[in-house]
């Protein structure tokens, strides 16, 4: 029986590396010592395909937060096509909460020198999808004209910060529109 062909191999191994991505970010979300076995099998995967592609626990889970940072950046255009932009300010910054709370939960695991780096790769992305935000808001007249961007993050980073309760839900809530009310004209 011949090998598959490359371009079927590479198209296997992207699909494999993206079903251990995904279950990486639900298992770890769930709990952050979720062993790699577990999360290869949830996968569908055997351990040594996980480990082709992440040799160490700290690359799969640097990696599960880069994609995760990506995919929120790339949500916004969507965002801003399915809400008005004010609500598609609040549907994003209420999804980036509930992303950050994840990644906090990770605790030591995103405090190596190789995850600083990752971590600090991600704050212009992020920057640049809250700046979009914010024009999409200012364009139809919701907030005052120049808001900074950095600002707001730093602002709305009590939104992960409250407990992941119902209770810290509700508390989220009142703050985002606390300070949606200090972003209006």
């Amino acid at each position: 029986m011949a090998d598959p062909a490359p371009a079927q191999q590479r198209s296997d191994a992207l699909k494999n590396r993206e079903a251990i991505l995904q279950v990486a970010h639900d298992a770890l979300a769930e709990s952050p010592d979720a062993s790699l076995n577990s999360i290869a099998k949830r996968a569908g995967v055997g351990a040594g395909t996980l480990y082709r592609h992440f040799p160490t626990r700290e690359a799969l889970i640097l990696e599960v937060h880069r994609n995760g940072v990506d995919r929120l950046v790339a949500a916004v255009p969507d965002v801003l096509a399915a809400h008005a932009p004010l609500d598609a300010l609040r549907v994003w910054f209420t999804t980036l909460a509930g992303y950050v709370r994840i990644k906090h939960g990770l605790g030591e695991a995103l405090h190596s020198a190789a995850a600083q780096e990752v971590v600090s790769a991600s704050w212009p992305p992020v920057t640049a999808a809250v700046a979009q935000l914010l024009d999409a808001c200012e364009q139809a007249g919701d907030v005052r004209p120049g808001v900074d961007a950095v600002d707001v993050i730093l602002l709305l980073s009590c939104l992960w910060r409250t407990p992941d309760t119902p209770e810290g839900a509700a508390q989220a809530e009142r703050l985002l529109e606390l300070a949606v009310d200090g972003l209006r004209p």
